[in-house]
């Protein structure tokens, strides 16, 4: 397992476009990927699960996959929404 802190920057992450990339990237990879938020932990693969997630710009969370290619899969998500504007 290959999990990573990082902080949210996706200031307009409650629109769909952003959580659909976000899925869109998660779901290139085998591993299991999830997001966790507090007490949520959400599949990055699903669309409802992230929508759900209602994560906020300049938030800490963390990214957690588990699977062959994990690692990727970490630091593909990590890129993603630490660096969107």
């Amino acid at each position: 397992m290959t999990t990573k802190k990082i902080i949210v920057k996706l200031p307009n992450y409650t629109e769909a476009r952003p959580v659909a990339e976000i899925v869109q990237t998660a779901s290139m990879f085998d591993s299991e990927i999830y997001l966790i938020s507090g007490n949520k932990k959400i599949n990055a693969k699903s669309i409802m699960g992230m929508m759900s997630l209602g994560l906020c710009n300049d938030e800490e969370i963390e990214v957690e996959a588990n699977g062959n290619d994990e690692k990727d899969a970490v630091n593909a998500i990590t890129k993603y929404i630490s660096s969107v504007a």
